[in-house]
């Protein structure tokens, strides 16, 4: 039977708070899919129910064959911030626009970057074993470091670059920071130093942390030659994307003594391969992509990303204000600030990004 309600599919990792916004409407049905659903079962599910106005993903991809079947969407929407997944492109051709949700997850990104400097530095696995293992005897053949006075490098100054140092700071470290799309002026306003050489700059790092976007520029930008450039005492913590750093690169260096130690939440295959050759090293810590989905996080990007899709919906989408380099300045769902009602033939937003921005 025909209905005058807007249909809105989520994902099934969408928290209450999301869905009790979008539920105490009475003008939309939701449907809810899987976070691992097939792309062939996806779009054989938007078929089943189309017209579909509104899609509110995780991770699965959504681009031309979903637009097609979906037949009236009006709004693709992230329950995160990064958009690898996304065919940008197909979405602009058709005028449908891509919302993300900001700076939701962002402190808790920052908190698993440090999270990993801390756990490398103190060297938490060694001594959990040392005393799980009764090997009292040998923990002073394995002292820890301090952050103390260490020196940071963050690449990419964005929503969790910042908040990286942040935290940095709180904990006496020296704070540099890499970012070509950032003015100098704005790093040097948050008690950081800016640099503009990251290969001249590498050598003088502790630690290296990566805070940005996964792009054409960006991708094996830590390869064999850069990771060489690295102190043999220092650790490199990736929170980003998988692919920025060069796995058998980054094996290399560590397996050599070319580098101490890293910190991985992303890889360049997720999940990765059983067996792969990182999987076998002591130095290396890991986690499975989850820096930021904390259950603070979900809940705050659920419910950013059910406001995104109902100011789409009431023809007053949220906007993000953008700078020449396409860097988000207000981060959208959580300022109020609107822009006039759109229509159908008009309904489009700016999806790209400068370097800054990230998950």
């Amino acid at each position: 039977m025909a209905t005058n309600k807007k249909k809105i599919f989520v994902t099934e990792s969408m928290s209450q708070q999301g869905r009790a916004l979008l539920d105490a409407r009475d003008d939309i049905e939701l449907v809810e899919f899987p976070n691992m659903i097939s792309a062939k079962d996806f779009e054989a599910k938007l078929t089943e129910h189309a017209p579909v106005h509104g899609v509110a993903l995780g991770g699965t991809g959504f681009g031309e064959p979903e637009l097609e079947a979906s037949r009236d969407m009006l709004v693709v929407t992230r329950i995160g911030v990064g958009f690898d997944a996304v065919d940008v492109p197909a979405l602009s051709r058709r005028k449908v626009p891509l919302m993300v949700a900001g700076t939701a997850n962002s402190p808790s990104v920052a908190e698993q970057a440090l999270f990993m400097m801390l756990t490398l530095a103190k060297r938490a696995v060694e001594m959990h074993s040392i005393v799980r293992d009764n090997k009292w005897p040998s923990r002073l053949g394995m002292l820890p470091y301090d952050l103390y006075g260490k020196t940071v490098l963050i690449v990419g100054f964005g929503r969790i670059g910042t908040r990286t140092a942040k935290r940095c700071q709180a904990m006496e470290m020296n704070v540099l920071v890499f970012d070509p799309y950032k003015p100098a002026a704005d790093i040097k306003a948050a008690g950081c130093e800016p640099v503009t050489d990251l290969d001249a700059t590498l050598p003088r790092a502790d630690f290296v942390s990566i805070h940005c976007p996964k792009t054409p520029e960006t991708v094996g930008m830590f390869n064999a030659a850069r990771l060489k450039l690295m102190k043999p005492t220092a650790y490199l913590i990736n929170t980003a994307r998988g692919g920025i750093v060069d796995e058998p690169a980054l094996h290399d260096a560590l397996v050599s003594g070319k580098l101490a130690g890293a910190g991985l939440d992303v890889f360049e295959q997720e999940p990765p391969p059983a067996g792969h050759s990182l999987f076998a090293l002591s130095n290396v810590i890991f986690a499975p992509h989850v820096a930021g989905v904390t259950r603070e996080a979900v809940d705050r990007m659920s419910e950013q990303t059910a406001r995104n899709i109902l100011s789409v919906l009431d023809g007053d989408p949220v906007r993000q204000e953008r700078d020449q380099s396409g860097r988000a300045l207000t981060p959208p769902a959580m300022t109020g600030s609107r822009t006039r009602p759109i229509d159908r033939s008009a309904r489009s937003m700016r999806c790209a990004h400068g370097f800054q921005g990230i998950r």
